[in-house]
Parts: structure tokens; sequence; C-alpha cells
């Protein structure tokens, strides 16, 4: 995989999981009927955005840390939530997951020799 592929793919999901968590918890499969705080857990997602988008590599390597935090949550909501919650959970497992691996990919494939 190219650099720019792997670029390319580390951003997109990354976005995906901006989007899947702003949609899961105010219309999808919110805790509560209209929306619930628990929204407020896209922000951190929101600090690396730009460095992301900008290719910085100090940016890519705390981030790929910081992902896995929502790994953890996606694993514990898709155990022991109840219905469309629980598939918005492993869709938030497969997501983070996946940027890892384009992290790690472009990180291997950009790093100085």
């Amino acid at each position: 995989m190219s650099a720019r592929a792997a670029w390319i793919a580390a951003c997109a999901c990354w976005i995906g999981l901006v989007l899947l968590g702003l949609a899961w918890e105010l219309w999808l499969a919110p805790l509560r009927p209209g929306g619930s705080w628990l929204v407020l857990k896209v922000l951190p997602l929101l600090a690396p955005l730009m460095g992301l988008l900008r290719g910085r590599r100090y940016t890519f390597q705390w981030s790929s840390l910081l992902v896995w935090a929502y790994v953890m949550e996606g694993s514990v909501r898709a155990v022991s939530d109840p219905g469309p919650s629980a598939r918005l959970a492993v869709l938030e497992i497969a997501l983070a997951a996946a940027f890892f691996g384009f992290a790690v990919a472009w990180l291997r494939a950009t790093r100085a020799r």
C-alpha cells in the first residue's frame, strides 16, 4: 500500500469515527430520546483532526494511541447495549482498528531511513 493511500484511508476512518459518534448519540441510538451528553465523546477526536489531514507524523503517532479508547468503548457497548447500539459499537471498533492499521502503514511508509 502506498503512503498516500494509507493516509487517505486513515483520514477517512478518523472522519468516519467523528460522524459515527455524532450520529450514534444524537439520532441513531442515543441513550435518551432526543440525544445524550455522551455525544461529547467526539470532542477528543476533533483535537488531532487538522494534524491528521495535514499529514503530521507526531499527530499520527499519538492518535494511534488515542484510538484504542474508542476500541474499548465499542467493545464494552457491543456486549452490553441492546439492538442497534450494539451494531454501531461493532462499526466503531472496525473504524478504530482500521485507523490504527492505516496509521501504522502510513507511519512506516513515511519514516526517514
